[in-house]
């Protein structure tokens, strides 16, 4: 164990994790993910691992330990290599732990720092997703009187609510995706190949900053949006769909592109698309329940002549795809509506995303990223929304 020599200041609301604490009646929390660890850190995420977390028979298991209400006896239990880390201030808890090599390890010295600490620990909030079965039999084995429970909802709830510095991180995210895929557009032409798209836009989203998560690509009729050869072919519509993560914080929109001169079908089906989106962000601001998002495009899907064609979904972005609110129990990732029939709050964050398969132009979307805010709300990267003309 090791003494933190260079405090940073805690990065999160701890008194908003130890009200949720209380509201689950969890005594202390284990946090596992690497992307809450990365968020109570203030975006750390050690580079060592970075590409995978295996290594030798075992893994790297980082560990963030908190006592609800006592954040002076927070611990992080790391790698030893985390030590370089150490002398560069990263971390802000009195307590490292930095001897372990193994799921044992890190487990038991988890187990280890609660005990020392002389509390009593009733109930023990860890993330069951994001936790192997040998860390999880090593807690149960070295702390027999602690209920071991679920924290997952707990966790994501305390991200729901974004801060100034991570608006205005994904407010940079989303306008470097969007400025990105017009870059991409205007490089290509008929007789490019999805790879080479795809390529261009990696290359894109990197020469600003952006890690390249992913890159969803439509061409034509093709509702396949993997990678592949499929080539670009005279009047076909191209969808890029694509995830930057800046700073550890994910930018998600599609945009649409075309060939040359859009005709006044494309135009007007693109114009539907957008009046769906537009009918989402109408009733946005703070107070207004979750699920009201969803009335006004489902209202344009009722009385639409593509209604069978047309998919609308709204979910919260940040750290994770699809994080809190949870507005629809029919989003294509499941889960429950948790925030339907709850307030949404200035600081929340939501992907808005409308899509039209039409059978004879093929794929057409618009995905945009919006943000509560005091007044209403906010678009991020708001722009290359129309037909984006590529090359003839």
């Amino acid at each position: 164990m090791s003494k933190s020599t260079i405090p940073i200041g805690v990065p999160f609301d701890t008194k908003r994790l130890d009200s949720l604490m209380e509201e689950d009646n969890l005594d202390a929390v284990l946090i596992t993910s690497k992307h809450n660890i990365q968020y109570m850190l203030g975006g750390y995420r050690f580079f060592f691992y970075s590409f995978a977390d295996a290594h030798g028979l075992s893994r790297y298991l980082p560990i963030l330990i908190y006592v609800k209400g006592r954040p002076e006896d927070a611990s992080y239990v790391g790698s030893p290599m985390e030590k370089y880390e150490e002398e560069l201030g990263k971390f802000w808890m009195p307590e490292l732990h930095f001897g372990n090599m193994t799921v044992e390890q890190y487990a038991a010295t988890a187990v280890t720092h609660l005990k020392r600490l002389g509390q009593s620990v009733r109930r023990l909030g860890v993330e069951m997703d994001f936790l192997p079965h040998t860390a999880f039999a090593t807690l149960k084995d070295g702390l027999p009187e602690s209920q071991i429970v679920n924290a997952n909802l707990t966790l994501e709830m305390l991200r729901a609510v974004k801060t100034p510095i991570e608006l205005a991180i994904l407010r940079d995210a989303s306008e470097k995706v969007v400025d990105a895929m017009i870059a991409t557009f205007a490089q290509h032409r008929v007789g490019s190949t999805k790879g080479e798209i795809i390529a261009t836009l990696k290359k894109e989203e990197t020469a600003r900053g952006l890690h390249f998560e992913y890159g969803l690509v439509n061409i034509g009729r093709s509702f396949n949006r993997a990678p592949s050869a499929q080539i670009w072919q005279k009047g076909e519509v191209l969808a890029l769909d694509s995830g930057g993560n800046d700073r550890g914080y994910i930018g998600d929109l599609c945009r649409m592109g075309f060939p040359g001169v859009p005709d006044e079908e494309l135009v007007d089906l693109l114009a539907h698309v957008d009046e769906v989106q537009q009918a989402a962000r109408r009733p946005i601001r703070p107070g207004v329940k979750g699920g009201d998002i969803y009335a006004g495009p489902e209202a344009i899907l009722a009385r639409s002549p593509y209604r069978d064609q047309l998919d609308f979904v709204a979910h919260g972005m940040g750290i994770v795809g699809h994080e809190a609110p949870w507005l629809s129990d029919r989003s294509p990732v499941p889960y429950p509506a948790h925030h339907a029939n709850k307030p949404l709050v200035a600081g929340m964050v939501i992907s808005i995303e409308t899509t039209l398969s039409h059978p004879r132009r093929g794929f057409i979307k618009l995905e945009d990223t919006v943000a509560v805010t005091n007044e209403g709300w906010e678009a991020f990267g708001d722009y290359g929304r129309e037909w984006n003309r590529a090359l003839p």
